[in-house]
């Protein structure tokens, strides 16, 4: 049976945590690294997908966000991105403890991705496979743009508020290329259903904190090219989104971290793009062949 519960954070909060087990027996772990201004429960389609092939499925609510975040978009007061690296870690020893020596995979969307990328600059040893939803590729000049910007507002005493500013420079031009735009974030997928439940969750689509960018912007500033290289070569990566992702620069993003991937000595790098997806591709109008092609490569890869 599905089982919610709660997990500790390094801070010390008391964070949710949801376990979908394997509907046979399992073939494998998968964890799910959740992205900005959401939660886990919004993976439950997925989950339950991957459970039906097979594949035990755990995840948490980041810091921050949550019924149970003191406030939204606000990490910690120092080291917040290392904090949400450090909790992916600490859930995956808790569940290595628990199920074993199965093959353990972590899958992070959007800002989750960019956790899993960080986290693998140091953890990475043991992991069957990484997969990479939604992520993107961001120039050193844009990130110490935003990151001095943000540092300045945390200075001045904002890191904590709502940084409506920081929200629009970061999402600039996203919907750009869209015709018939709706809603904000007709960004995220074509399925107006599914651009609707975001919407009206009120869990979702918060503006983050100063600080929340702050530290953002820093755990990417320490993905350069040059620090890839303490990758595990062998540890298989699979990057997918749409092509129509603003996120992702319209593939172009997706395709240079694949890039830098293999140049870091990564042997197999992968990558899928969805003709017309958009950000979400797990809640795009395609998602069965999405969930049809992720389940194929983490079979080839138990």
């Amino acid at each position: 049976m599905e089982e919610r519960g709660t997990f500790v954070s390094v801070t010390g909060a008391e964070l949710e945590r949801r376990l979908w087990p394997a509907q046979a027996a399992p073939r494998g772990v998968v964890q799910l690294v959740h992205g900005m201004a959401e939660h886990i429960d919004r993976y439950d389609d997925t989950a339950r997908a991957l459970s039906a092939a097979g594949f035990t499925v755990v995840g948490h609510t980041h810091l921050g966000h949550g019924t149970r975040a003191a406030t939204k978009g606000y990490f910690a007061p120092e080291g917040g991105w290392e904090a949400l690296v450090a909790d992916v870690h600490a859930l995956r020893v808790q569940c290595q403890a628990e199920f074993g020596r199965l093959p353990y995979f972590l899958l992070g969307h959007s800002m989750g991705s960019f956790v899993v990328r960080s986290y693998c600059l140091r953890h990475e040893s043991g992991l069957s496979g990484v997969v990479l939803s939604g992520t993107g590729h961001f120039e050193t000049p844009q990130l110490a743009l935003g990151s001095g910007l943000a540092a300045l507002l945390c200075a001045v005493g904002r890191a904590r508020k709502p940084s409506p500013l920081l929200q629009r420079l970061s999402s600039v031009g996203y919907l750009k290329r869209y015709e018939q735009v709706r809603t904000p974030f007709d960004w995220l997928s074509r399925d107006p259903d599914q651009v609707a439940r975001y919407v009206a969750d009120p869990e979702c689509g918060f503006p983050f904190t100063a600080g929340g960018y702050r530290d953002m912007f820093n755990g990417l500033k320490g993905l350069p090219p040059q620090k890839l290289t303490g990758l595990r070569p062998e540890v298989p990566v699979l990057l997918f989104s749409g092509d129509m992702d603003p996120v992702g620069g319209f593939g172009a993003g997706v395709k240079a971290v694949a890039e830098e991937l293999r140049a870091a000595g990564v042997e197999e790098v992968e990558v899928k793009l969805y003709l017309g997806g958009r950000h979400e591709m797990f809640n795009e109008l395609n998602r069965q062949e999405v969930w049809d092609d992720l389940i194929a490569w983490l079979e080839r890869h138990v």
